[in-house]
């Protein structure tokens, strides 16, 4: 905790000064984001640094191996959905990007088993993206980790249209939903384009 604390008096003394006004008109007049992303919980993978964002530009949503359960409107707990609809339905966002990530040890522990300790939720999230690992498995690839990580993030796009209010806005024009993924050793970000695949973003 001390170091973060620390790091919490560099900004203070440092970003604090620098954007005082932008934090002080998000204060005043709300968020108004750029785009939705839903990226996993990995420490690793930071959307805000990635895309370079500033404050207020980016609503976020993480969760483990960056999954979207299907439509599923019940009484049990859905923090996943509430963020979609809350960013979606309230902030009104014109992009949503799904954002995987190279070595997931969610997408690991789908294909090797949950590790020992983690034995209450972890198995049943992951659970979601059994389709995916299927689908991977019946080809045999040969990097399954790195295949199983680019079908759950079709998986997930494929989910996300199972809610009406997501399909009537795409289908309107209103949201456009994006695959990506993001290398951490190579620190390229790749998007998934029409025909299906990855492919790195285009230099400058």
């Amino acid at each position: 905790m001390d170091r973060l604390i620390a790091g919490y008096h560099r900004f203070r003394k440092t970003q604090w000064p620098e954007r005082r006004d932008t934090y002080e008109r998000l204060a005043e007049y709300g968020q108004s984001p750029r785009a939705l992303v839903l990226a996993c919980s990995d420490s690793r993978v930071d959307p805000t640094m990635i895309f370079g964002a500033a404050p207020g530009e980016l609503f976020i949503v993480r969760n483990i191996a960056n999954l979207v359960p299907p439509y599923q409107p019940d009484t049990n707990w859905h923090g996943t959905s509430a963020a979609l609809e809350f960013g979606v339905r309230v902030l009104q966002v014109p992009d949503l990007i799904v954002m995987g990530h190279a070595m997931c040890g969610g997408i690991h522990a789908l294909l090797n088993g949950v590790p020992a300790p983690a034995g209450d939720f972890l198995a049943g999230w992951i659970a979601i993206a059994e389709p995916a690992k299927r689908r991977v498995l019946e080809c045999s690839p040969a990097d399954p980790q790195t295949a199983c990580e680019h079908e759950a993030v079709r998986l997930s796009l494929r989910n996300l249209l199972s809610f009406p209010w997501i399909r009537e806005r795409v289908e309107s024009g209103k949201l456009r939903l994006h695959g990506a993924m993001y290398g951490i050793r190579s620190g390229v970000l790749t998007l998934l384009g029409e025909d299906g695949e990855f492919h790195p973003v285009p230099a400058e």
